[in-house]
């Protein structure tokens, strides 16, 4: 049945990231047709249960749930038979091929994930270091990062590095700002990985444009001019070369395709750094 939206359901005994990530991947292959999203976090009890039923009742949909509570589960997908609306779990099929493996799962636990182990507190301190290193900030210990990041305004230095260190990579990022020299210490540092982020100038442009629009500010200035652009984003990619350093055109790629090429680089990089010795 043709329809340009749809309610979906998505129940989690944890945060619902997961069941996030997943839907929007696969809404994101209908293009024309949006999703309403009904987000329920935490459920496990029955009486948050209920608030879920009624949920789905009143907007029925398609219902995606991770609880690895079975009563609960089976409940759920009971409701949504009588209700028509059709369910699944988005982590049993995982989970089966784990058990087939593995054997049986040792002590099913809601949020298992996300748990304060040394993983987490890694992520929060690359992120401490990121806050306190965007945008050129702290260059003298350039050294302690995991990767460098270096483009003209509006390469997405710093959601990308936002990005990474949420993965728990440490990142730094500067500017490279016409007539402005890049501090001495990017050019000899040894640890971290230096990548140098371009895109094409008409994207700048239009990023920039964008960007001056929500300020109210003065749309007449070499910051926009194409010409002075394209001569940016040329002084850069030479730099780059000329320092043997990699990089990635993030003309059409998202902050999370960046990052993930990013991350193939640096794996590449430390391993490379810990043979060197």
């Amino acid at each position: 049945m043709s329809r340009n939206y749809f309610h979906l359901h998505l129940v989690s005994d944890s945060t619902g990231e997961t069941l996030i990530n997943v839907s929007r991947a696969a809404a994101a292959q209908y293009q024309g047709v949006a999703s309403i999203e009904h987000i329920y976090p935490l459920i496990r009890n029955h009486d948050q249960l209920d608030r879920v039923i009624a949920g789905v009742r009143s907007s029925p949909g398609i219902v995606l749930y991770t609880l690895v509570d079975g009563e609960l589960g089976a409940r759920l997908e009971q409701a949504c038979a009588e209700i028509g609306a059709p369910a699944i779990s988005v982590l049993a099929p995982v989970l089966g091929i784990f058990q087939s493996y593995i054997g049986p799962a040792s002590s099913p636990k809601p949020g298992a994930q996300h748990v304060l182990n040394a993983d987490y507190f890694k992520r929060i301190d690359a992120l401490n270091y990121t806050m306190m290193h965007d945008d050129g900030q702290s260059a003298v210990d350039l050294e302690n990062a995991d990767v460098v990041l270096l483009g003209v305004s509006r390469t997405s230095k710093t959601p990308t590095s936002i990005y990474l260190a949420n993965k728990g990579i440490k990142t730094a990022n500067v500017p490279l700002v016409p007539g402005v020299p890049i501090p001495d210490v990017v050019e000899n540092l040894r640890k971290p990985l230096v990548i140098g982020l371009f895109a094409s100038p008409d994207r700048i442009v239009q990023i920039r444009q964008n960007r001056l629009l929500s300020l109210n500010a003065s749309q007449e200035s070499s910051y926009v001019d194409r010409d002075a652009v394209a001569e940016e984003v040329n002084q850069s990619r030479r730099l780059f070369a000329q320092r043997g350093w990699a990089t990635i055109d993030v003309s059409r790629r998202s902050i999370e395709e960046t990052a993930a090429a990013i991350m193939d680089l640096y794996r590449d990089h430390r391993l490379q750094f810990i043979a060197e010795g």
